[in-house]
């Protein structure tokens, strides 16, 4: 037994009856596993916002909704995080399918779509004080159920044209060695929203009207952000298994300690700065661009008034 040859993962995993070297059938179930632990946290966190506004509208206290609140925000970071690791298992694995990509997409619609645009309503307008005239509370709730099935309806599309563009090249396209998203995922989004109410739960929801037009705004936002052609970064090529440095572990370390002790600030933090990464390669794509577009065309030049040359005469 000591002298036999160990097999590594991905060999373990391969049907030795099969002739093109094909994983074995149960390897196919891990992934979709994730995937299935991803819809289970969607439909948690959308009972998770209905349970928090309904003991909110009985109680009306902000203590005895936060705790339903938060966890309707963590439930949707944690399908965040094994919504990103489905894929890679899937790719490490060599169980990719057309049916994962298929069950991805209708479980990302259900836990970055519907939970966050759910929660979204229920913490950030459904409890909004009246609004000054001739602007009444039934107003304000149309605008949110419009921004949030604009939300829900972008994320959506997202998803769709994602699934069926080859290479999409985003409007400002960066270096050819790297790989990026052509508009913000729709996980992006939703940790947005998790990290706003996850970060401001324990106060209760939002009942200060400028506070949930400040919302609505920020769902806009999001909106357009997924449906844009706007670069922005992707994590897919980072290789988790190759060696680090010892800077970037001491990093690394840093990052794990100050969002186990700073949850509610880093995570907000990370979420705030992914959202604005696109927003600033684009709007520097526009000023380099301008930029060199002013130092390309000649600026014309103004007229010189020589004085004559006297002519050379002869003697």
């Amino acid at each position: 037994m000591s002298g036999m040859k160990k097999l590594r993962f991905q060999e373990r995993l391969i049907d030795p009856r099969s002739p093109d070297r094909s994983p074995r059938r149960a390897a196919y179930a891990l992934p979709t596993l994730f995937t299935a632990g991803n819809v289970f946290l969607g439909f948690y966190s959308i009972m998770e916002a209905f349970r928090g506004a309904l003991v909110n509208a009985q109680v009306n206290g902000s203590a005895a909704s936060s705790g339903h609140f938060s966890a309707a925000a963590i439930a949707i970071g944690v399908a965040v995080f094994l919504d990103g690791l489905d894929g890679r298992i899937a790719r490490l694995t060599k169980t990719v399918s057309d049916f994962g990509r298929e069950m991805d997409s209708l479980a990302d619609v259900i836990s970055f779509g519907i939970a966050p645009a759910v929660l979204a309503y229920a913490w950030g307008i459904e409890f909004a004080s009246s609004p000054p005239a001739p602007i009444t509370v039934e107003h304000l709730h149309r605008a949110g159920y419009f921004c949030a099935f604009l939300f829900l309806l972008c994320g959506a599309l997202r998803l769709a044209r994602f699934n069926v563009q080859v290479n999409p090249v985003p409007k400002n396209p960066g270096r050819a060695d790297r790989k990026y998203f052509v508009g913000m995922p729709i996980p992006a989004a939703a940790g947005m929203v998790a990290s706003v109410v996850y970060a401001f739960a324990g106060e209760g929801p939002l009942n200060w009207w400028v506070f949930s037009t400040g919302w609505l705004a920020l769902l806009g936002l999001l909106a357009f952000l997924m449906v844009s052609t706007w670069r922005y970064p992707s994590f897919k090529d980072l290789k988790v298994m190759r060696p680090r440095s010892p800077v970037t572990f001491v990093v690394l370390s840093i990052i794990i300690y100050l969002i186990w002790n700073s949850s509610e600030e880093m995570l907000l933090g990370m979420s705030l700065c992914y959202v604005l990464s696109g927003i600033v390669l684009r709007a520097g794509g526009i000023i380099r661009r301008h930029l060199r577009h002013s130092q390309t065309v000649p600026e014309p030049r103004p007229e010189q008034h020589l004085e004559p040359r006297p002519e050379h005469r002869g003697g």
